[in-house]
């Protein structure tokens, strides 16, 4: 009897190991894609990101209006147009002024450089404001791609319990028609096999739900058949000290930046309203042509003028004090982001930490454990040494442990992207 059960055993995890080739097969056969190519087809073409971009863009374009000159202002007049009848003959424009009058309005105080410099630095502004809406999104995108990775591994795990028990149910088959186990035993064992076609149906569903979001964030309409991703579900427990990613966080995070150039932006802007409290002069140049002179010789003139606003009430008192303490706030806005970053760092940091000291232990002994109790509680179960209770246990057991590992290895690269986003940078692969 032990040497059927060795062999079915041997059987089972042979099936396993074909099941497992299988699916890598099968996966090489759709093309399954990377983390890396993942992340690249996202990039680019992810709706909300190409429309964030363009963003960016206008922005820029926005640089060439702020630098723009004033435009000269061109007037053509004519007065003393009158009917005119000399020795019976008619003249009707002999005595019109023609008058063409140009004008140009001088911006003093560098107005247009600065212009220019506040709106350079609001699409400075805007490109960190898009690398931190990318780093949440690729967050997002990391995290269902583990999803999908670890339903793909839980799948896996379930097809090869059932593998597993299916070698059971034919075993405990034999020892029925021997006589060494009763009719109600072995309904019970049989029973059980449901629950494992209902984990496949389960992982089965998961698998696909994943799949779906992911080729929703990759703007993707590839089948779910013939699209899959590959990777590495497992954990490091190379941990870097808190202070290196603090740092990093501070080197690296995009929303730290972006408030940084805001406290410049607002001070560009406080230098600009001073500015626009200046006086900007009008300078104008006209030709006049007058034929109704007495004088032949002196029907023509020209003239110049300077038109300067008298500003006594107006001298753009209130954006002065606006912009001003828009600088203040802006700052107060900085540490408020220089202290979430801290917040998000520290958090990310003790969560990865406490998955590390939860999967290690799994990883060097319990795993091993529970497979070895599993098999040799089915031994002892085969040779009757063990109840159908002890089996049973033993088998829900081994099911437990490796579900709860697998689970905590899914959190783990879950608290890994969640570290990677509050650093601003991929510090854990």
């Amino acid at each position: 009897m032990r040497s059927n059960l060795i062999f079915a055993l041997s059987r089972s995890m042979g099936g396993c190991i074909i099941g497992f080739a299988f699916l890598a097969v099968s996966a090489s056969a759709q093309q399954a894609l990377t983390w890396d190519q993942v992340k690249a087809e996202f990039e680019a073409a992810n709706p909300t990101l190409k429309a964030d971009e363009i963003n960016v863009q206008e922005m820029k374009d926005e640089e060439i209006t702020a630098y723009l000159r004033p435009n000269p202002t061109l007037t053509f007049s004519t007065d003393g147009t009158q009917v005119a009848r000399h020795d019976g003959v008619w003249q009707p424009l002999a005595g019109t002024q023609y008058q063409p009058n140009f004008s140009y309005l001088h911006e003093r105080r560098h107005k247009r450089e600065l212009r220019l410099e506040s709106a350079k630095e609001g699409t400075q502004i805007a490109g960190s404001q898009h690398e931190d809406l990318e780093r949440n999104l690729i967050f997002n995108l990391r995290t269902v791609f583990v999803q999908t990775l670890q339903a793909k591994a839980v799948l896996q795990l379930a097809q090869a319990d059932l593998e597993y028990y299916d070698k059971i149910i034919e075993i405990s088959q034999a020892r029925f028609k021997a006589g060494n186990i009763g009719q109600v035993d072995l309904d019970r064992i049989e029973l059980l096999r449901v629950q494992y076609e209902s984990e496949i149906q389960t992982a089965i569903v998961n698998l696909r739900t994943s799949k779906i979001q992911l080729l929703q964030l990759l703007d993707d309409r590839t089948s779910l058949e013939k699209f899959d991703v590959v990777g590495p579900f497992d954990f490091s427990d190379q941990f870097q000290p808190l202070e290196t990613y603090r740092q990093m966080a501070l080197d690296n995070r995009p929303d730290l930046r972006a408030a940084l150039e805001s406290i410049q932006q607002a001070v560009t802007n406080n230098r600009l309203a001073i500015a626009n409290g200046s006086t900007d002069p009008t300078f104008g140049a006209w030709y006049t042509y007058n034929g109704s002179f007495n004088n032949p010789n002196s029907n023509q003139t020209l003239g110049l003028n300077v038109s300067v606003p008298l500003r006594i009430f107006d001298r753009n008192q209130g954006e002065k004090k606006r912009t001003l303490i828009d600088i203040d706030r802006n700052k107060k806005l900085t540490d408020a982001a220089r202290a979430q970053v801290f917040s998000d760092v520290d958090s990310a940091y003790e969560q990865v930490r406490s998955n590390i000291a939860l999967l290690t232990p799994y990883r060097d002994k319990y795993k091993d454990q529970a497979t070895r109790v599993r098999d040799t509680v089915t031994y002892s179960y085969q040779r009757g040494a063990a109840s159908l209770m002890d089996f049973l246990n033993a088998q829900s057991d081994y099911r437990v442990v490796q579900l709860a590992y697998m689970q905590l290895v899914g959190a783990y690269l879950t608290a890994a992207g969640q570290l990677n986003l509050a650093v601003g940078r991929e510090a854990i692969q």
